[in-house]
């Protein structure tokens, strides 16, 4: 979640070269840096619980799962994002030098009240440029409601909104799990 505008432009160069070192994180968004907010407990479980289900479901399948701390680059967008959870599937990918991807194939952010609005427009525009993303999904923080977003075979992407009771279809993993296990610890 973006928190605050640390500089004035910098090359994505010097950004990873600092981001290195750097004791908190930051996302680069064409040349300029934002530090990263810390997260709530809600917003730290709903992360750990799907990244569990996540990692277990793509084991063994040549996919990797990603929480929080891997950054996607965008290069047509010049940014690089510190999503929620991530899930690549893509062999280029698999360079272990690298900090971040830049082929996902699923994006998941946990909007809370101040990046909500950037989740929904801007980084969802950004994110849209990825040619290998097929689904980008949004948790929400204050009630049990997952919204996916999935790229259909025109590339256009069509909304399936999940709420409490419901069972969550990821198909970039083909993957379904009750909301309710989403949110499991968090009293919403």
């Amino acid at each position: 979640m973006v928190a605050n505008k640390e500089s004035i432009y910098i090359s994505y160069q010097n950004y990873l070269s600092g981001e290195e070192v750097s004791p908190i994180r930051h996302e680069y968004i064409r040349g300029e840096v934002w530090a990263m907010a810390g997260g709530t407990q809600a917003h730290n479980t709903i992360a750990g619980n799907l990244f569990a289900m996540l990692r277990n479901q793509v084991r063994g399948t040549g996919c990797r799962a990603f929480v929080a701390n891997m950054k996607v680059f965008i290069e047509t967008a010049d940014v690089y994002y510190y999503p929620d959870g991530t899930v690549t599937c893509d062999e280029r990918d698999r360079n272990a030098s690298h900090s971040f991807i830049r082929y996902p194939s699923l994006v998941v952010e946990v909007l809370s009240e101040k990046t909500e609005a950037f989740d929904r427009g801007d980084k969802f525009a950004d994110y849209r440029q990825i040619e290998t993303l097929q689904e980008y999904v949004l948790i929400s923080q204050n009630r049990q409601r997952v919204e996916c977003f999935r790229r259909n075979a025109e590339g256009r992407w069509e909304l399936y909104s999940y709420e409490q009771g419901e069972e969550i279809y990821l198909a970039s993993v083909d993957f379904s799990m009750p909301v309710a296990d989403v949110y499991e610890d968090v009293p919403v």
